[in-house]
């Protein structure tokens, strides 16, 4: 299947900001080619929020906001309301963040959600991928 429209986990974007190895590859090139297909990215405003906290610990504010302008600059930040929060409420999922994520991602269309945590997402109706895995779709 041919994914187009993908919404990209904070452990994803982690992994790119903190330079985890071999993963922080991965990203990279999920976003090369995401920009070389004209592939819509998205993430959540809970993402950008955790990102920065974490972030933020490691670099200091200033730079913390440089890169989340850079972040917010490539991808589409998707916001999430009640509707979303009372779907993971109700959700079998086991990790409530994660529940959010996936309700984000279906109600804005999303065609894969791309994370290293697999586990949390076995609910999922949306096609969860690594971005490895992503990387080979292609």
């Amino acid at each position: 299947m041919a994914y187009r429209h993908l919404f990209l986990d904070s452990d994803i974007l982690l992994d790119m900001f903190f330079e985890r190895k071999p993963f922080s590859i991965y990203t990279q090139g999920l976003l090369f080619e995401s920009e070389k297909r004209q592939l819509k990215l998205n993430t959540s405003s809970l993402v950008i929020a955790n990102i920065n906290y974490l972030l933020r610990k490691k670099i200091g504010n200033a730079a913390t906001r440089e890169n989340i302008k850079s972040l917010v600059s490539a991808i589409t930040v998707l916001p999430f309301e009640a509707d979303v929060i009372n779907l993971a409420l109700l959700s079998s999922f086991s990790d409530f963040e994660d529940a959010i994520q996936f309700y984000i991602a279906k109600k804005y269309s999303c065609d894969a959600i791309i994370t290293r945590n697999l586990k949390d997402y076995k609910e999922s109706t949306i096609p969860v991928l690594t971005a490895e895995q992503f990387l080979r779709t292609l």
